[in-house]
């Protein structure tokens, strides 16, 4: 049951970074380093935490925006959205 809760949540932080990047159109070419930073520093954090901490709330928080930065990275490359 738990799991299914988890996969929701993260099920989640697509839309929200859909929404996201759809509202914040002119700010995502300049944030492109800042995302990638972003998702860099929360995939690094959520393998030391899995293998040191296991502390699943933060690891569910770091992958949640983990996934919403890697959204808008991808969404600055699309130059029909961005334009």
């Amino acid at each position: 049951m738990i799991v299914l809760i988890i996969a929701l949540m993260l099920a989640t932080s697509f839309p929200v970074g859909y929404l996201l990047a759809y509202l914040c159109k002119e700010e995502l070419v300049n944030g492109r380093r800042w995302f990638k930073l972003i998702s860099w520093l929360s995939a690094g954090l959520i393998l030391g935490l899995l293998v040191f901490y296991r502390d699943f709330s933060v690891i569910l928080t770091l992958a949640y925006i983990c996934i919403v930065s890697l959204i808008s990275v991808h969404k600055s490359f699309d130059k029909k959205f961005v334009k």
